[in-house]
């Protein structure tokens, strides 16, 4: 069932949302991108005449804690409703399952953060540091039966499920994967959200025009190792930037001073050097770095081979020359997938190498290639660029995107196609 295909008049809609959004200390929300992204679906449901029992977490409290209390954003989100919210100060109360069951045709409902409980994630809290295999084993046993329960309380809720949460696809939460056996095929469903972000990496993984060039990011080897290998299965070139970088370059017997590198990754780097050439996948490192004598905006810099690093400094960023090598592979591209900058993007100094891409996939795209930014730090970048409107696709989501491009099975999105 798709969301165009549901009638949601007179139906009570569970919506899971992914508004974990940015607070500042005074709790006023910084970047209101993921509530934005959810207001198509949510309009939808109201303007059917359905009502809507919102769902969400917010930071990873570890009990009840003021800080991550949704109430904090409960003004914002009726001012982009253009409808008054109602407010259940506890997700499975009496007090929730009242209001719940009392809301009429178009009115909304906003529970507490699910994530106050244990049960949603179904992992145990507050165990002791020395605590025994069998106390840790008891405790997950006794949060997993009661999550039944939690779940089963959450779904009671509602006719209907609309899970538009990309970002926690990736979690079996009580929420996302296991509320959704509660309805059947034909009442539950993705928003348009999840719609657009399955569409969006099923098109890069599987509906590629070529050349297909993958560009990753990222400080640590070890941490993107599953994403590579399984791309090295689709890529015709994949692009190895940011801190890896020097992993890499150390492995091939270069000089890196004081970047980052994971020195016990160099095997593995050889390894999927010659995986790449195994597969005829043009793997591209840069040549170039501009270096740093401290990690530092303010710091004294240079360009310098990327092998050649002298004592006392480090890269931070690409150089003018692995820039354009970059640009023309990704300006010749059809179908282009970003995750991770080019270097330390945070300060302005070092951000050029990462503008420098983004530019290139904006022209790629313009020329008519396909192009996913996704992670939270590419997507960043994007938006501090202004170059997100340029690209055919920014994903909300981090952990869930790059466990597709590992091409795992998305809890979350499996629970609804099931």
């Amino acid at each position: 069932m798709t969301i165009d295909q549901f009638n949601f008049a007179g139906k009570k809609a569970f919506v899971r949302v992914d508004f974990n959004v940015p607070l500042d200390e005074n709790f006023n929300i910084t970047d209101d991108t993921r509530m934005r992204a959810a207001l198509p679906t949510l309009k939808k449901i109201v303007a059917d005449g359905g009502s809507i029992i919102i769902g969400s977490h917010l930071g990873r409290p570890k009990g009840v804690t003021d800080k991550y209390s949704l109430k904090h954003i409960l003004k914002h989100l009726e001012e982009l409703l253009g409808t008054p919210v109602q407010f259940a100060s506890d997700c499975v109360s009496e007090e929730a399952a009242a209001k719940a069951a009392a809301l009429g045709a178009g009115e909304v409902l906003l529970l507490e953060n699910l994530r106050f409980y244990a049960e949603e994630e179904g992992k145990p809290r507050g165990l002791a540091d020395d605590a025994t295999d069998e106390e840790k084993a008891a405790a997950k046993k006794a949060v997993k039966e009661s999550q039944k329960e939690f779940t089963k309380k959450l779904a009671s809720y509602a006719d209907c499920y609309v899970n538009d949460a990309f970002g926690t696809a990736h979690r079996a939460h009580a929420s996302t994967a296991l509320i959704a056996q509660y309805f059947d095929k034909d009442h539950k469903m993705f928003g348009y959200l999840m719609e657009k972000e399955v569409k969006a990496v099923d098109k890069v993984l599987n509906d590629i025009h070529r050349p297909f060039t993958a560009i990753m990011g990222g400080s640590k080897v070890s941490s993107k190792i599953e994403i590579i290998e399984n791309l090295l299965n689709k890529v015709d070139n994949l692009i190895i930037t940011g801190g890896m970088t020097y992993t890499f370059t150390k492995a091939l017997g270069g000089k890196i001073g004081l970047s980052i590198c994971e020195d016990d990754k160099q095997d593995l780097a050889l390894e999927l050097i010659q995986k790449a050439k195994d597969k005829g996948v043009n793997l591209v490192l840069a040549t170039d770095a501009k270096i740093a004598d401290s990690f530092s905006n303010d710091a004294n810099t240079q360009f310098c081979k990327v092998n050649e690093i002298p004592d006392g400094w480090e890269g931070l960023d690409i150089g003018p020359e692995s820039e354009k090598i970059f640009a023309d592979v990704i300006k010749s591209s059809k179908t282009i997938l970003w995750n991770g900058p080019t270097g330390v993007f945070e300060f302005e100094n070092f951000t050029h190498g990462s503008r420098a891409v983004g530019e290139a996939i904006v022209e790629a795209t313009k020329n008519g290639a396909f192009s996913l930014v996704g992670g939270g730090d590419s997507v960043a970048c994007v938006n501090k660029f202004g170059l997100a409107g340029g690209v055919s696709y920014v994903s909300t989501g981090g952990g869930a995107l790059l466990e597709a491009i590992e091409g795992k099975v998305l809890p979350g999105i499996a629970a609804i196609n099931e």
